[in-house]
């Protein structure tokens, strides 16, 4: 069966966007593990819950779509739309103002995160000497921002190696690279030799949608 949403958050299903905003906002901070001293297995599950319920209903086109036809959520919706990420940004500031820790997020979102290609992690949040976001009560949060950096691949070049002619070789010539279903035309200058490199700068985010430079290292026989 699909889970009550509005139920979780303690709304009626009329209840506009800004009172399940609010609704959740209210719980995330009365579920905190730091306010459950000894009920912290308890308190994740219900902050996994609220996350998922607003997840949903605060997305105005998931909410039609679950009012329609009761589609259950999952807990990493919470970042896929600027509704419910802003609202999460703001919380996050709730917790800081109120001196309470984000650890314990890292548990709940991890998956979400990994599945994100992200190396993101909450423990960095407002603590001293903590390496990548200082957050302190008052300073802005932009997930997006971080989410991106954190999932920034790293550049990687790639090699293929082309055989050509010695007239090719002398005179020059042009050859279709295929990869992954994309054509890319690779001119050979005239006077290359056996172990010169052709760079395809930036090929990779044409290609695969990563950085990087494709080297055709050529052969010359």
């Amino acid at each position: 069966m699909a889970k009550d949403y509005y139920q979780t958050l303690g709304v009626p299903r009329n209840a506009s966007g800004e009172k399940i905003k609010k609704a959740y906002r209210k719980l995330a901070m009365q579920y905190h593990p730091d306010r459950n001293p000894g009920k912290e297995k308890w308190a994740n599950e219900k902050f996994k819950e609220i996350n998922e319920a607003y997840g949903a209903l605060g997305d105005p086109e998931k909410r039609r779509q679950y009012d329609q036809f009761g589609t259950v959520g999952n807990i990493g919706d919470i970042f896929g739309s600027p509704f419910t990420r802003t609202t999460f940004q703001d919380m996050m500031k709730d917790f800081g103002g109120a001196g309470l820790g984000f650890d314990f997020l890292d548990n709940i979102f991890g998956d979400s995160l990994r599945g994100r290609g992200s190396s993101f992690s909450f423990r960095n949040f407002g603590r001293r000497g903590a390496r990548r976001v200082h957050v302190w009560p008052g300073e802005e949060i932009n997930l997006d921002e971080i989410f991106g950096q954190a999932r920034k691949p790293q550049r990687q070049n790639i090699r293929y190696e082309l055989t050509i002619s010695q007239r090719e070789a002398l005179q020059g010539t042009m050859k279709i690279l295929s990869r992954k279903g994309k054509r890319m035309e690779v001119n050979i200058p005239a006077g290359v030799m056996t172990g010169s490199l052709v760079r395809l700068s930036n090929a990779r985010q044409i290609t695969d949608g990563l950085p990087g430079d494709i080297l055709i290292q050529i052969m010359v026989k």
